[in-house]
């Protein structure tokens, strides 16, 4: 117990060094986003097809959101590990001390760690979020329900989204929420124009 104290006591001293907290915020919005309206735009390519087995969908949707969550880990880690890396070396140029095994080395690896973490998972967790209701197909036997329902459940984390960030930024929460949505409802309107001009 002890040593677990001491490990949230050194993290948080880390997050205050590094200022992860802010970055990881910024992250998890973003890419929760991204998740939602790329597996939005994934279901409506699969209702607009007529897709009516729920494991296709599922396994469409997933292997999506496995794909979003490795470019994201992966890019997020390369990215702010180098950010991190350049910053470490400017600080080192003007202090003339090796860095690495200080408190701010360390803190600048952890935060680069948590970061990618977050980058990556944050689509995954946002993209299984909105399948869920396939998973439950077989509870109401039609899966134009699961469609419906997965809608319901993309445009309200949309909303969710919106308003939190509008609530970070002091703006109205509410507006802020409808902007998001207003950005999943263009992508559906997309996808119907797209389909209409492949199939007239």
């Amino acid at each position: 117990m002890i040593h677990l104290r001491s490990k949230l006591k050194r993290l948080k001293e880390y997050q205050e060094v590094a200022d992860v907290g802010e970055i990881a915020r910024r992250y998890f919005a973003m890419n929760s986003f991204d998740g939602v309206l790329t597996i939005l735009g994934v279901l409506m390519g699969n209702y607009l097809a007529h897709v009516r087995e729920p494991t296709v969908v599922i396994i469409t949707g997933l292997a999506t959101s496995v794909s979003m969550a490795i470019s994201g880990l992966w890019g997020a880690y390369l990215t702010e590990s180098a950010e991190r890396q350049r910053s470490l070396d400017d600080l080192e140029e003007y202090t003339l001390v090796d860095l690495s095994n200080t408190r701010i080395g360390r803190a600048a690896r952890m935060a680069v760690v948590i970061v990618a973490m977050v980058d990556g998972l944050a689509p995954l967790l946002a993209s299984f979020l909105v399948l869920s209701p396939f998973f439950l197909t077989h509870l109401w036997g039609n899966i134009l329900y699961s469609y419906y329902s997965a809608l319901a459940i993309a445009l309200s984390s949309l909303f969710a989204l919106g308003a939190f960030l509008g609530k970070t930024a002091n703006q109205n929460v509410f507006l802020a929420g409808l902007k998001m949505i207003t950005a999943g409802i263009l992508a559906l309107i997309l996808s119907f124009l797209i389909e209409h001009t492949v199939h007239p």
